[in-house]
């Protein structure tokens, strides 16, 4: 195998199994920024040995291997072993490189869900959370994550290591959070990967409407957290939700990259088996429900989904269970942005002039005052009734608002529509 074959394998295997080698050594180590540093140590000595000595039969559990050897000479060096490190220090001394112990594989997801649950840490900003997530946990570089978020690659690694710096001064322990934090610190988690799946589903700046990569690592995140934590309903909603909205990925742009809205979108394009996915995992939400218990703000969101997954045609959607099931969202997360939606659903459920009054309601909202759907929703709903001089009004004052340019051109060409 040659050199550059060898580096692709690297990359793979970091790629799918980096998470788990940061979770490993961080376990030992305590610090994250230090456990990820100690990581890239395995996948500096992988470049330097599977050249020479072929790459191992799993690559991710020599990886882990090598990375927990680093650990515990790091551990040795600052002299803070205790009994268990030397026990466990021998036991990997003793194992063949490529042969890791199967017998650990559980605690390394255990080690796993408290990376996830550290890089989610409420102490650090939203977008802060995001990117140290997709580093450590999602395995890409500082250079990928800049160029999924627009922004500089020295910016990303300010970010990344200022958040290192905050967990380490805040003193955050290596722990998944007991009971009586786990639902706020469980949100978080979930929070963080929504958003990561969401800025590339509906990008809010740049020339593109749409940043796959971002909405294939949201996706990968979530599947991944579903797997560490199988007994919380939120995360197979958020899964289920994430797997939905992903099936419509191919149909929702045109073939200069132009923007396809959900009623004008070829149906037949949909993915079937992430359709599939996410009903199946809605239904696993459901099931987790206490029966007399509400359902939570994802898996109301993926009910949604679903009701848009099932209608063949723009016709048959359900609209009156989408409008009841943002009254519900509505009340279990309070929201302008919510109610906007639920102004639009009851639209389609009891016609434009019911949806707009709801929506002129929000017209005063602090909170909407610079949000481009607000205008949109308005001029939607106003161009439907004919009013077409006020739609023109709303379309372009949705256009100077939005930061995304392929959405800008869409909202202009909807108010040049309204002068015809």
């Amino acid at each position: 195998m040659g050199e550059s074959e060898v580096r692709r394998t690297v990359e793979t295997a970091w790629r799918m199994e980096g998470g788990r080698v940061v979770a490993a050594v961080a376990a030992i180590v305590g610090d994250v920024g230090q456990a990820e540093e100690l990581a890239q140590d395995a996948v500096l000595a992988a470049l330097e040995q599977w050249p020479r000595d072929g790459v191992p039969a799993n690559p991710g559990a020599w990886l882990t291997t090598v990375g927990k050897r680093r650990a515990l000479d790091a551990v040795r060096r600052r002299q803070t072993r205790d009994r268990t490190l030397a026990e466990l220090g021998r036991g990997l001394d003793e194992q063949v490189t490529e042969d890791f112990d199967a017998a650990v594989e559980e605690r390394i997801e255990d080690d796993l869900l408290r990376l996830v649950f550290v890089a989610c840490h409420p102490v650090l900003s939203p977008i802060a959370r995001a990117a140290l997530t997709l580093r450590l946990v999602g395995g890409l570089t500082t250079g990928e994550i800049a160029r999924a978020f627009l922004t500089t690659e020295a910016t990303v690694g300010q970010r990344i290591t200022r958040a290192k710096q905050t967990l380490a001064s805040a003193g955050v322990p290596f722990e998944v959070p007991g009971p009586t934090e786990r639902a706020d610190r469980l949100d978080s988690v979930l929070e963080v990967v929504y958003l990561i799946f969401n800025e590339g589903y509906a990008a809010t700046a740049g020339d593109d409407w749409m940043r796959p990569a971002l909405c294939q690592e949201g996706l990968r995140l979530a599947r991944q957290v579903q797997g560490l934590m199988p007994d919380e309903p939120e995360v197979h909603g958020l899964a289920a939700l994430l797997e939905i909205q992903a099936s419509r990925t191919g149909a929702r742009t045109g073939p200069d990259g132009e923007p396809i809205l959900l009623d004008d979108q070829d149906r037949s394009r949909w993915d079937r088996l992430l359709v599939r996915r996410g009903l199946a995992a809605l239904d696993r939400a459901r099931s987790l429900r206490e029966p007399a218990g509400h359902p939570g703000r994802y898996v109301l969101q993926a009910e949604i989904a679903a009701c848009h997954a099932r209608a063949r045609t723009p016709p048959e959607t359900d609209w009156a269970r989408i409008a009841a099931c943002y009254a519900e969202l509505a009340r279990v997360v309070p929201s302008p942005v919510v109610e906007l939606n639920r102004a639009v659903a009851v639209a389609y459920a009891e016609g434009p002039a019911a949806g707009l009054a709801l929506a002129r309601r929000l017209a005063d909202e602090p909170a909407l005052a610079h949000y481009h759907l607000l205008p949109s929703v308005l001029g939607d709903l106003l161009a439907k009734l004919g009013r077409h001089a006020q739609a023109r009004v709303e379309f372009e004052r949705a256009a100077a608002l939005t930061g995304n340019a392929r959405e800008r051109a869409l909202l202009l060409d909807r108010a040049a529509a309204c002068d015809r």
